[in-house]
């Protein structure tokens, strides 16, 4: 039998670890856990949208985007890379094809491109 001084803290103890799988789980699959490495550590570059597409893939209902993009960066060749990041709903009609987009690569695979949206 439990005694009354340690349900709280198992208790709380049990909920951080479900919170950090499930969020852990979420970045996965919206790409955040790469994405957010890249944005750290990343050059930064401008990008066009050349294709878009859903994931099938939804948080809050806002859908995971697919993106085709072509990078320019300073010192490169323009290239195409694709990426995927959580959209809100309402940035949808701003982000198509032909909009330039602000992006950091990685500067070791410049194939590992996330979008730096800011306010996105």
């Amino acid at each position: 039998m439990f005694r009354k001084e340690t349900v709280l803290p198992l208790f709380l103890l049990t909920s951080f670890s479900l919170f950090g799988c499930v969020s852990a789980i979420t970045d996965s699959f919206t790409g955040e856990n790469v994405a957010r490495d890249i944005r750290a550590n990343g050059l930064p570059a401008t990008a066009t949208v050349l294709q878009i597409w859903e994931t099938g893939t939804r948080v809050n209902h806002n859908p995971v985007v697919g993106f085709l993009l072509e990078v320019h960066a300073e010192g490169l060749e323009p290239y195409r890379a694709e990426t995927k990041a959580l959209i809100s709903i309402l940035s949808i009609p701003q982000i198509q094809p032909g909009a330039v987009l602000d992006v950091k690569y990685d500067p070791r695979n410049p194939q590992r491109v996330a979008l730096d949206l800011g306010e996105y």
